[in-house]
């Protein structure tokens, strides 16, 4: 409102420009957006007003730049200043890369007097640069753009991650998470999986909304709505939901998958504890999850071949004229890849190297696509090994993402390290699963007493010569007799059983700590592999120094909530993998023959289809066990023995959806 002409605002949410223009209109400031769910006479009436100076600020998503009608529109207009939201989008190698920001480069280009802002709330330093290049600042007279890096700390946000093992124990976890923290979003990767939480919840009686793009738009209006009114505390969504909320009293998100970068995780658990106070953010990890970003990633990174392949498909089906379609029904009419996803991406690269032009219909999902006459597919091939070197990002920033789930690192300075921000953590943060939650207990050189037990699981760190995880070397410093030390030889380890006299919560303290003191180095695969770093070294000698966050031995670290260990006991192990089978050996009724003979018949369609033997989709002992026992929900399905997480995944529609029809019969 400080500078003479009108600021446009790109957002690429319709209820978020929405939610920005009342709050403003309410203030008594004039502004107004333009969307595809106008009518033609309200979109003209907002044009007039802003060309004749009565609104200064006009709010649009970055696919009105197609509109060749607006693009002249802000040639006659003074635009003083244009304010770019969520500017991750623009940048290629950000975690939500979006097409329609790649315009924006000519835009800006378009607009030489006008000020550049671009916000986004995770972006790493490549993903900043990238902007700037994109947007062409610091190019062709435009001055470098100054940067602001802040705002990554979050001390309010209570950072966990459990490693669970099936569906029924997350479900049992989100039960103890909403005891004590009501309101909250539960984050799931994919629609189907919305549909079953949503499920597992409605059978546990708790009261909830479900989110996702296969909703049609007045459907997710109104569950946005009555979710941000208050009348529900919960929503099971995928990554849809999201931009925009903006409730300040959410106290948890929970995430049932693991997300695909950093970027997208610490988005989403931004969205609790707005109103800064404590908020509690817990990742539900399972690998077998991990699957499912990966095949986001093949779809969004397609093979060259097969981005070729799919326009050898789209070009013919052009070629009998434009195609008023959603991108949903294009990945049902391409038959090179199953994978929808692919299908979006390629469209996409499609129209960035001139191949093809989209144009949104007015208040639809829908694009008119034609061909471009005379589009050189060189573009498309030259823009080839760009796809592969954002492929090998992507995956990068997966692995950063599982490194993330593992790490035995403060989670907050892990973040902080990961986006660059220099101001980090003094000491342990007082608010993740690794440091506690207890923020009055302050780092402190070790006392005299403390000093041999750091000095002696040090030592028997360094004398397991870095081949063990951090429950091997505490069950050997501990003096353990379980079966596997004594018949690996670890009780003849020299430090076997040298701190034999300290409860175990302690030594398992002492370990994290030492870790995040860095003399304790983490191989960052899946297995933690524990050895000495040269600073532990010097500390076994008492060469040099340390301070801990740690408590007196025979105390342990406050949690209000349970986290569970990254490494399942054995003790547990049993109880995780589901109810034990019923005697299958019996003779089975006419019903349960019949059922147990329809899904032999199933699996040999389903073995068929994967070109795989009968037994690698279920054994019998299974099947029979699914025959007598009819589950009729997925918890149910998941206490059968063989069914685990994947399978589930897999065949739990079929199976389920099988059973109901036999059982009715």
């Amino acid at each position: 409102m400080a500078l003479k002409g009108i600021t446009v605002v790109i957002s690429p949410l319709i209820s978020l420009m929405k939610d920005q223009v009342d709050g403003l209109a309410e203030r008594g400031l004039p502004a107004t957006s333009l969307n595809s769910s106008l009518s033609t006479s309200e979109v003209s009436e907002r044009v007039a007003d802003l060309r004749s100076g009565k609104t200064r600020l006009v709010y649009v998503a970055p696919e009105r730049f197609r509109n060749k009608g607006f693009q002249s529109l802000l040639a006659e207009l003074n635009v003083s200043l244009l304010a770019i939201d969520e500017a991750h989008c623009i940048s290629q190698w950000g975690h939500d890369f979006r097409p329609d920001y790649i315009r924006l480069g000519a835009v800006v280009k378009a607009l030489p007097n006008a000020r550049i802002m671009a916000l986004t709330a995770t972006a790493t330093q490549e993903v900043r640069d990238d902007i700037a290049k994109q947007l062409g600042l610091g190019q062709a007279g435009r001055p470098v753009p100054t940067v602001f890096v802040s705002g990554f700390r979050r001390d309010n946000l209570r950072l966990v991650v459990s490693h669970i093992s099936t569906h029924g124990q997350k479900m049992d976890r989100i039960a103890k998470i909403l005891a004590t923290f009501k309101t909250g979003i539960v984050y799931c990767s994919t629609r189907k999986q919305v549909e079953r939480v949503g499920v597992m919840l409605e059978e546990a009686h708790i009261k909830h909304l479900i989110y996702h793009a296969g909703l049609n738009d007045e459907q997710r209006r109104r569950a946005q709505e009555r979710f941000m009114g208050g009348e529900f505390p919960i929503v099971v969504a995928t990554n849809a939901f999201g931009m925009g909320v903006d409730r300040s009293d959410l106290r948890f998100v929970i995430h049932w998958d693991v997300p695909g970068s950093i970027e997208a995780y610490y988005q989403e658990v931004g969205r609790a504890g707005r109103d800064g106070k404590l908020s509690h953010c817990e990742l539900l990890y399972n690998y077998a999850d991990v699957r499912t970003q990966e095949f986001f990633l093949d779809g969004s990174n397609p093979d060259p071949s097969i981005i070729l392949s799919v326009w050898d498909e789209v070009r013919a089906i052009l070629s009998k004229g434009p195609q008023a379609c959603s991108l949903e029904e294009w990945g049902g009419r391409i038959l090179s890849t199953t994978n929808k996803i692919t299908v979006h991406t390629c469209m996409g690269l499609y129209e960035r190297c001139g191949l093809v032009e989209r144009e949104i219909q007015a208040g639809s999902r829908c694009y008119t696509t034609s061909l471009i006459a005379g589009g050189d597919l060189k573009r498309l091939r030259d823009m080839l090994p760009t796809l592969e070197e954002k492929r090998r990002r992507d995956m990068k920033k997966l692995d950063l993402m599982l490194r993330y789930t593992n790490t035995h690192q403060c989670r907050h300075q892990f973040i902080l390290d990961y986006f660059g921000e220099k101001e980090g953590l003094a000491g342990a943060c007082g608010c993740c699963d690794h440091c506690g939650f207890d923020p009055a207990l302050r780092p402190r050189p070790p006392t005299e007493e403390e000093w041999p037990l750091i000095q002696k699981l040090l030592s028997c760190v360094g004398r397991m010569d870095g081949r063990f995880g951090k429950n091997t070397i505490l069950a050997v410093v501990s003096g353990s007799k379980a079966k596997d030390i004594i018949e690996r030889d670890l009780d003849k380890v020299p430090t076997y059983g040298a701190l034999s006299g300290i409860p175990i919560e302690t030594l398992k303290a002492l370990f994290d700590e030492l870790v995040r003191a860095k003399t304790i180095l983490l191989s960052p695969d899946q297995y933690a592999v524990a050895s000495l770093s040269p600073l532990g070294r010097e500390v076994v000698w008492r060469r040099q120094s340390i301070t801990l966050k740690w408590p007196s031995p025979h105390s342990q670290r406050p949690s209000p909530l349970p986290v569970l260990s990254p490494r399942t006991p054995k003790n547990a192990k049993k109880a995780l993998r589901g109810a034990p089978l019923p005697d299958t050996d019996r003779v089975l009724s006419a019903l349960e023959e019949n059922i147990f003979e329809e899904l032999k018949d199933w699996r040999q369609e389903e073995a068929a289809a994967q070109g795989v033997p009968a037994y690698i989709v279920f054994g019998n002992k299974t099947l029979k066990a699914i025959a007598i026992m009819r589950p009729t929900t997925y918890s149910e399905l998941e206490k059968v023995t063989g069914v685990g997480p994947a399978k589930l995944d897999a065949y739990g529609d079929d199976l389920l959806k099988l059973i109901k029809q036999l059982d009715c019969g």
